[in-house]
């Protein structure tokens, strides 16, 4: 099927389309590495030969893109929204569905007598409800005509209760207007009143009856008609002069005259103005026909079959004429005039299209019906044409159809033609243009099985172009017709029908509720069932969800019907064809389906869903991380409604086995507290804060232990929660901790020291998704003193055991961790998780460091939410190591309010409260929200946003690329273009000279602390640089403005190690910086002044060794591969795949020393090199499955800076120590270096390599820049001059070269960042 192909060429790119394999580029480099390398050894020599093969040039130009998914816009500036339920996108339904449940038929004929005021023309019109009067006695034509109407009537609401009075009095109208609206309740009365045998109605809005013996007309003023009718009501006035009526009761209405009518509620059809006749000569329209002269007109009335038989042709014809005037009514009308008229009332909607025809026909005599609500005219719509040739082309085949009842009817051409011109719109409409006139057609079209699968195809395509195509489409009246057709069992449709549901879906929620109703959940369920693994399954799940969401009947409805079991089934049976966002509904369903219902959590604990979903904490994708985070985060008992209080419990399922669930959902939650991705550390602040609620005696009693004054030595000891991994094997993994142990009630706790383990995360799955205990046997016994521990909100304080205490102590340290996360939004959420169990900060005033705004420079910070960070200072506990910065504080006296949190004060160091010794609670507070009740600590749990995320992916169109792609594309090569120039000019430039002459700009940045890190940007002329209190500044250095300066987060301490930037090529270009202490952030637009924003933060250093206080983290970034690698006090390279946003792996340094320098290679996707404290220096190469190719030893210091020559060669590096040597390494040689340059003695501070040019540049401590060229000779010298004029340069902190240019930026510890360019590059 083509809208199959179509979806899933488009569901089966990855969360970002344009990022190709990391390992495309290198497969022929790898091939033939396994072809020549030895099979028993892996030597140096063997990694040459396989390196040996030389990549094109464009291996320079590498087409990965990472972070820039809407998210990475948005997530920390504003919360997500999902599918709504009300306002806007509500319009469509309207509130008060209306039905005509009475009709009154008023018929004041008199048979041969003429009222007064009529002179009738001989001949004259005499037919009335098509009947002749004067065919037949008097007497029996006033029948015969009534039963016409009231059949014609019948027709259209044939359920309603029909009453006709022929000829009445004025006691006869009143006794049935109150008898019906006594009878219809809420329901529309419809007064339909003929006045052919009555004076014209008065100036005062008057209409005439008789009297009994007929001998008089007697008045009835509209103001008594409407006080008998009330509201809701319709009136139809088939009289000359009808527009005196309508006037009258406007009037009537607008002087508030009474008590009853509402003009809003009262409609009003008239067949004329106030001045005009009824016409005594009827012009049919078929006399405008081509047929005229061939057609017999006693024909119309022998017109062959049914008005709902669509096989006829009075079926055919009935369906055309409801699809052309609901068109023109559409088109013309607003909408929600349109709604009313054509969409409230099925009684009404036929009216009005007669009405349109009855404009149309009576204008050619000069007359013109009118209405209340007034209707632009119609008369002359184009539309009226496709009408003349649809009922030319049917009735042309009347003859032969009368002549032979045999005969078969041949369907028009009509609404083929009309398809045909919608789908014309579709290629060339948009949003901005006038909207398909066809739509309404469209929709009568899905009543046909022939037309139908094409009609559902055009509007798929419609659906797709965005929410405002659904809102017409909904408008136009589309639902009722879409939910009918689920119950039909053509499997062709299934995958349309899932498409149109799930954009429906993803603009209102409300549908949720007429789905159940109609059982259509099902129809999706059994989709979802199917053996064929269609790409629309995440479809189906989608719909479910929003099903499900908040809908307790849909909740009940989707488990009776196995939903629950069904997801499982799909996500156990998990494979390589499962699509990541199949993988991510199904969580995000299951989710949802058992969110806040006990019952449903028990069916999901029995069938082992935690078993079930924990696997997917390890998937590359963040959004089925996040995902299964929120599956797993709902089973947990949040304490209200909960079986342990005895509400829906379950005797197979105690609360042991629920208790012992939850802590294996937690341990596995622990495991990814450090994950990459903000999007999966929010989902388990949330979740943690589930945990909290129901487990908060435990978690206060943990935290209290860990400062307890007779242990606050053992502070430092705690673990980090970036380190827990899975302990299967028995023994402690990284920095861990072992089981905590309370000796007694009030004894301190005896500490078992772990050893660290140095072993890849790829080699541990745990990593993703394990247990953060050592001992095997708490699996055994979390049942015996949590389900003793907590028993209706109150601990038993029976001795607990060991591991249990661990894994709660595990919770505190993850809960603090995340308080102080990068990333602001998640040190919210964590802060808020940790009010829950009565831990807070420590508040005191202080000045923000570094936060000072000069003069001149704008006073813009990074955007935060309102909430206070956790502060970070040289006393507070660091991350990755050390004690809580945290303490208990007494809960308030009322219930906190919603703004509980912002009246923080912002903090400079944070530490223990130690509690009241002779507290019998040992000093701890009630948790913050303990005094309020239980709804109202459900109102302030943190709300878990990747639900709403993810359906923002089913509001944007599936089928068709972005409109700007084409723009997107052509500057990329425009850049493409600008940088193979500029490469092959460095490769082939001869720098002669670089020195104090060559300055092309000087710039104060104003640093207090000097410069620790600048970078030159690729395609405009821009410098960065930052200091050490993380304050970041862009300036041009052409023009000498300072573009923007922010704070890279509120409570710098460190200072920021590196600059660089990511996706340099693409429009998408980020900055990333890198602090000391190991934490990542990106930014994007941070060249605005005021308007950059945080695209992702995390912290990129882990399994960091316990009370080690300085990570001096190193850093660097490969865009070939989309890899971020890290270093530092740690025992091991973090690789980061930014793409996933998750670490991938832990390559060992296979060093007992610490990583000082890190480097990775821009021309070989897979190579890095390190060099370490003791001025080793080590070569790496992920292909391989050793890792490490090579270590050298060439310096005896510190090795400071480290990079790859320019050119294609793998393999050869420059690196500096602090000693003042360079040394040229070459790994193919078997020697450690093959060139050395004394450049500087004892005080060499920065190293930067050329990317392509064949320099380099080293500053130094003495206020000193030199450059050499690759074969070692000095090109120039760049020093401090005394003299007052001169250009000069303070202690050297950082060096950087432009990447496609010879221009070189130094960043000096006096806050000056100069730039220097050769001669033959000089711009001014």
């Amino acid at each position: 099927m083509a809208l199959g192909d179509l979806m899933a060429s488009r569901f089966s790119q990855s969360s970002v389309t344009v990022v190709s394999n990391h390992y495309d580029d290198y497969q022929e480099d790898s091939d033939l590495f396994s072809q020549q390398r030895d099979s028993e050894t892996a030597t140096t020599s063997s990694y040459v030969n396989a390196t040996s093969s030389t990549p094109t040039s464009m291996v320079y130009l590498p087409q990965t893109v990472v972070l820039c998914e809407l998210r990475h816009e948005v997530f920390e500036v504003s919360t997500p929204t999902g599918p709504s339920d009300s306002g806007l996108v509500s319009k469509w339904r309207h509130k008060d569905r209306m039905k005509t449940g009475c009709v009154a038929l008023v018929l004041c004929l008199n048979i041969n007598v003429d009222p007064p005021d009529v002179i009738k023309i001989s001949p004259c019109a005499r037919m009335e409800c098509w009947i002749d009067p004067f065919s037949m006695a008097p007497p029996k034509a006033l029948e015969t005509i009534g039963k016409n109407l009231r059949d014609q009537y019948e027709r259209w609401q044939p359920r309603a209760r029909y009453k006709v009075e022929l000829d009445p009095t004025l006691e006869a109208v009143k006794k049935l207007c109150t008898t019906y609206r006594r009878y219809a309740k809420s329901e529309r009365v419809l007064y339909h009143y003929n006045g052919h045998g009555v004076p014209k109605p008065t100036h005062n809005g008057e209409i005439w009856l008789f009297n009994k013996g007929y001998t008089e007309y007697i008045p009835l003023s509209i103001c008594e008609l409407d006080s008998w009718l009330k509201t809701p009501s319709i009136y139809v006035f088939d009289c000359s002069a009808a527009g005196v009526i309508v006037n009258a009761f406007i009037e009537l209405n607008d002087w508030g005259a009474s008590n009853y009518g509402s003009a809003r509620d009262c409609i009003l059809l008239a067949a004329c103005e106030a001045h005009e006749t009824l016409p005594q000569i009827f012009v049919m329209f078929c006399t405008r026909s081509l047929l005229r002269e061939s057609l017999d007109y006693s024909l119309i009335d022998k017109i062959p079959g049914r008005q709902n038989d669509r096989k006829t042709l009075l079926g055919e014809l009935n369906w055309i004429f409801t699809a052309v005037t609901d068109t023109i009514a559409w088109n013309v009308l607003p909408h929600d005039l349109f709604q009313r008229l054509f969409r409230q009332d099925l009684l009404v909607a036929s009216l009005f299209r007669n009405f349109l025809l009855a404009e149309r026909i009576m204008r050619s005599a000069n007359c013109s019906p009118i209405s209340h609500p007034m209707l632009p005219p119609t008369h002359q719509h184009h539309m009226w044409d496709a009408w003349d040739m649809a009922a030319e082309i049917c009735l042309s085949q009347l003859p032969s159809l009368i002549e032979d009842p045999n005969a078969e009817f041949q369907p028009s051409p009509f609404f083929t033609e009309q398809l045909t011109a919608f789908e014309v719109w579709l290629d060339h409409g948009s949003e901005h243009k006038k909207p398909p006139e066809q739509l309404p057609i469209v929709l009568q079209v899905l009543l046909s099985q022939c037309h139908r699968f094409r009609a559902l195809f055009l509007l798929v395509k419609f659906l797709d172009m965005g929410p405002w195509a659904v809102d017409l489409a909904l408008s136009v009246g589309i639902f009722p017709y879409v939910l009918k057709l689920l119950q039909t069992t053509t499997p062709e449709l299934r995958q349309l029908l899932v498409f149109i549901w799930t954009k429906i879906l993803a603009l209102d929620k409300s549908c949720q509720v007429d789905l159940v109703k109609d059982l259509g959940h099902t129809y999706f369920i059994r989709f979802l069932d199917s053996t064929e693994t269609y790409p629309e399954r995440a479809m189906a799940a989608f719909v479910l969800a929003v099903i499900v969401d908040g809908h307790r009947r849909g909740q009940e409805a989707c488990i009776e019907a196995g939903l629950i079991h069904l997801c499982l089934k799909h996500l156990q049976g998990n494979d390589a064809q499962s699509e990541p966002l199949f993988l991510q509904w199904l969580c995000l369903c299951l989710g949802k389906l058992w969110e806040d219902f006990t019952e449903a959590q028990m069916i999901g604990l029995q069938a082992d869903a935690p078993t079930i979903c924990s696997p997917l904490l390890s998937e590359p994708q963040p959004e089925v991380r996040a995902s299964a985070v929120f599956a797993l985060g709902t089973l947990l008992d949040v304490g209200f409604d909960s079986a342990r209080d005895g509400v829906g419990g379950n005797e197979e399922f105690d609360d042991g086995k629920k208790i012992r669930a939850e802590i294996s959902i937690i341990r596995s939650l622990l495991s990814v507290v450090s994950d990459g991705s903000p999007l999966v550390r929010a989902e388990v602040a949330v979740a943690l804060a589930r945990f909290a609620f129901g487990h908060k005696q435990h978690l206060k009693s943990s935290a209290a232990a860990y400062w307890k004054p007779q242990s606050s030595s053992l502070l430092n000891s705690l673990p980090s929660l970036a380190n827990i991994k899975d302990v299967g094997c028995g023994n402690i993994i990284s920095s861990q901790i072992g089981p905590l142990t309370r000796v007694g009630n009030d004894s301190p706790l005896m500490l078992r020291d772990g050893k660290a383990s140095t072993s890849s995360p790829l080699a541990t799955p745990g990593i993703m998704h394990g247990s953060p205990l050592s001992d095997d046997s708490s699996q055994h016994s979390d049942s015996g003193i949590l389900n003793d521990g907590v028993r209706n909100g109150v601990v038993n304080h029976s001795r607990p055991k060991p591991p249990d205490n661990a894994m709660y102590s595990q919770c505190v340290l993850a809960m603090g961790t995340l308080a102080k996360d990068p990333s602001p939004r998640i040190a919210s959420l964590g802060q808020r998780v940790l009010s829950i169990i009565g831990i807070e900060q420590v508040t005191k005033a202080v000045k923000s460091i570094g936060g000072s705004v000069r003069p001149g420079e704008p006073s813009t910070s990074s955007p935060t939410p309102s909430f206070a960070r956790l502060a970070r200072s040289s006393s507070s506990f660091d991350m990755n190591g050390g004690h809580l910065p945290l303490a208990f504080r007494t809960p308030p006296v009322s219930p906190p309010r919603q703004s509980y949190l912002t009246g923080m004060r912002r903090v400079c160091s944070l530490e223990f409260r130690p509690p009241l010794m002779n507290s019998p609670d040992s000093g701890l507070a009630d948790p913050l929200l303990g005094s309020v009740s239980g709804v109202s600590e459900r109102s302030l749990l943190p709300q878990s946003t990747i639900y709403n995320w993810s359906c923002g992916h089913f509001s944007k169109p599936l089928l068709s690329a972005a409109d700007n792609g084409e723009e997107i594309l052509a500057r990329r090569e425009e850049r493409d273009k600008f940088t193979l120039e500029h490469i092959a000019k460095c490769q082939h430039s001869s720098v002669s000279k670089l020195n104090n002459d060559n300055q092309i700009a000087n710039w104060d940045t104003k640093f207090e602390t000097g410069t620790k890190a600048t970078l030159l940007q690729p395609f405009s002329p821009i410098v960065i640089a930052a200091d050490e209190n993380e304050r970041i500044r862009v300036w041009n250095y052409e023009d000498a403005i300072l573009l923007n300066g922010f704070d890279n987060h509120e409570f710098p301490e460190k200072g920021i190690s590196k600059l660089c930037l990511l996706n340099e090529l693409d429009d998408s270009m980020l900055l990333v910086a890198s602090s000391y202490d190991g934490n990542i952030r990106v930014w994007k637009d941070y060249a605005v002044r005021g308007k950059q924003k945080l695209v992702t933060a995390f912290s990129s250093i882990q399994g960091h060794k316990p009370g080690v206080r300085s990570l001096n983290a190193v850093v660097d970034w490969q865009q070939q591969s989309g890899y971020l690698y890290a270093s530092g006090e740690i025992s091991s390279i973090m690789l980061w795949d930014l793409d996933k946003e998750q670490l991938v792996s832990s390559i060992p340094s296979s060093s007992d020393c610490t990583v000082s320098a890190l480097a990775a290679s821009q021309v070989h996707g897979s190579q890095l090199a390190a060099g370490f404290v003791d001025g080793s220096v080590r070569f790496y190469d992920i292909r391989t499955p050793e890792i490490l190719v090579r270590a050298m030893q060439p310096h005896n210091q510190r090795v400071v800076g480290i990079g790859f020559q320019p050119g294609l060669e793998p393999g050869k590096i420059v690196s500096a120590s602090q000693a003042g040597d360079i040394q040229f390494l070459d790994i193919r040689s078997y020697g450690d270096t093959y060139l050395t340059i004394d450049a500087h003695r004892g005080s060499l501070t920065a190293l930067a390599v050329h990317r392509h040019a064949p320099i380099i540049a080293s500053g130094s401590g003495k206020q000193l820049i030199k450059v050499f060229s690759l074969e070692g000779e000095q090109l120039g010298t760049i020093r401090y001059y005394a003299n007052f004029m001169a250009q000069k340069i303070g202690s050297v902190s950082c060096l950087a070269f432009h990447p496609y240019q010879v221009l070189l930026a130094a960043g000096a510890a006096d806050a000056c960042v100069s730039i220097y360019a050769d001669d033959h590059s000089q711009t001014r």
